[in-house]
């Protein structure tokens, strides 16, 4: 049986990854799409900007983070002093250090699923007379369904595990920014708490498998249907 200060850190893990991906998502879809089907100068620059969080150190982006949406930071600053808004030692400056670690995830399994569509049934679609954006709602990102719930729930899972970034640029902070992994290390640190530190290791690993069996399940679900309908 969970107690309330574990209950409290696996609620918020859910609260701030589910946000996080929530805005990503759109923002995901769009690198994906310009990576995917636009030829440009510099896009090779863009694809290694995505993708740089999966190389860095986590505790590099969260200083990084701290330098740019800290309360003293270069946008931060500006965005306290008039919207009111902060990011450091808060909810919000977590969702914002996990979405920045699981967003090449996201835009790798939906940048995927955008080149395993056809371009030659949105350029039939583009002679009938369909819109661009018709033809991206209708037909580009329904065929890249899978690719984009396989993304979604990859970066879900990716979010609940981010220890790092998170703990440099929110700290541990309980009720507020102290998730599930940060809890761990709390009671790791704390003589006597290691079966509280187990009980939340099981409890991570469970919900990580979940999420990558639910996401081959939907993925299997949204092809199958395409196939279907094709």
């Amino acid at each position: 049986m969970l107690t309330e200060y574990e209950l409290q850190a696996l609620l918020l893990s859910l609260k701030i990854a589910g946000i996080a991906v929530l805005f990503s998502l759109p923002f995901g879809i769009l690198c994906a799409w310009v990576l995917a089907r636009c030829q440009f100068i510099g896009k090779s620059m863009l694809d290694g900007l995505i993708h740089l969080p999966l190389v860095l150190p986590p505790v590099v982006i969260g200083y990084v983070l701290l330098l740019t949406m800290g309360r003293q930071g270069v946008l931060g600053k500006w965005l306290y002093e008039w919207f009111g808004l902060t990011f450091s030692f808060s909810w919000r400056g977590a969702a914002l250090a996990v979405a920045v670690v699981s967003f090449p995830l996201m835009v790798r399994s939906i940048r995927l699923g955008l080149e395993s569509v056809d371009i030659k049934l949105e350029q039939a679609a583009r002679t009938l007379g369909a819109s661009p954006l018709k033809v991206f709602f209708t037909i580009t990102l329904p065929l890249a369904l899978p690719g984009i719930l396989t993304g979604t729930i990859l970066a879900f899972a990716r979010a609940l595990g981010e220890f790092g970034a998170t703990i440099t640029f929110v700290s541990n902070i309980p009720g507020e920014t102290q998730t599930i992994p940060l809890a761990m290390y709390s009671f790791i640190e704390t003589p006597g708490a290691e079966n509280e530190a187990a009980r939340l290791c099981i409890i991570a690993i469970v919900i990580a498998l979940a999420s990558l069996v639910v996401s081959e399940w939907l993925s299997r679900i949204a092809r199958k249907r395409l196939e279907a309908a094709c």
